[in-house]
């Protein structure tokens, strides 16, 4: 049975991720900062800004499976409040680099050298990926909440990096990039968004669903996008399209 671990599939986009790959025959992992989750055969608690919860993961991983096929990095963190870049704090900062960017660099090293390990076991049908949930804030200017977009840009950076290094050992490494998604984070500003996709800014003029985002990790998943390792999908509605 392949086994996958979605990072931040408590709610939102990581819940929809993980939901659609169970549906799809994996056994999935489940992994949030709370401390149970309802509703699901396998939950193991992990910040992973924190290294001994990662290691726990991996441990939980690797007990309960002796394997991992797929690794979705899709936990991070907005910002609590929006600041102009003049103004935002160095703890706001901090927060959102800890989290979004460092956290997801080691889990890509932790569980790439699991990968690596596991390779070398002789498993059956044995092609592990790792999926990097990243941002269209990752290449767009927002001056009201510029760490985000710093994170993120950074997460894409990661991308490229595994995807060069872990190329050797034929470990795709992709990354999706959500636009205006509706999920709880974006609650806050769903105002701004209706406003802005009524005008255009997108030219699917809809709001994403955490099932839009999944399906481009599904087609990762069943290894479509493998020869195209540190290919960036956009899962936006087109905004990424210049247009004049």
């Amino acid at each position: 049975m392949k086994t996958a671990v979605v990072t931040g599939s408590y709610q939102g986009i990581g819940k929809g991720i993980a939901d659609l790959l169970s549906q799809n025959g994996y056994t999935v992992v489940y992994s949030d900062v709370h401390e149970h989750m309802d509703g699901v055969a396998h939950y193991c608690k992990c910040n992973i800004a924190d290294a001994a919860d990662r290691n726990a993961l991996l441990a939980y991983v690797d007990g309960n499976f002796g394997r991992l096929d797929l690794l979705v990095n899709n936990a991070g963190v907005a910002c609590k409040v929006r600041m102009d870049i003049l103004e935002t704090t160095e703890e706001s900062f901090d927060r959102l680099i800890s989290i979004n960017t460092k956290g997801t660099f080691f889990m890509c090293q932790l569980f790439a050298n699991y990968m690596i390990k596991c390779l070398g076991k002789g498993l059956d049908d044995y092609c592990p990926r790792i999926v990097n949930i990243a941002s269209n804030s990752s290449y767009t200017s927002s001056v009201s909440r510029g760490e985000y977009c710093i994170s993120k840009a950074g997460v894409s950076m990661i991308t490229t990096l595994f995807a060069d290094k872990l190329g050797e050992y034929g470990i795709p490494v992709l990354e999706v990039r959500p636009g205006i998604i509706r999920t709880p984070m974006t609650d806050t500003v769903s105002a701004k968004y209706d406003k802005l996709i009524a005008e255009g800014i997108t030219p699917i003029k809809r709001w994403g669903t955490p099932e839009d985002v999944a399906k481009c990790v599904l087609a990762v998943a069943k290894g479509y996008l493998d020869f195209g390792t540190g290919t960036a999908l956009n899962a936006d509605g087109g905004f990424h399209i210049r247009r004049l």
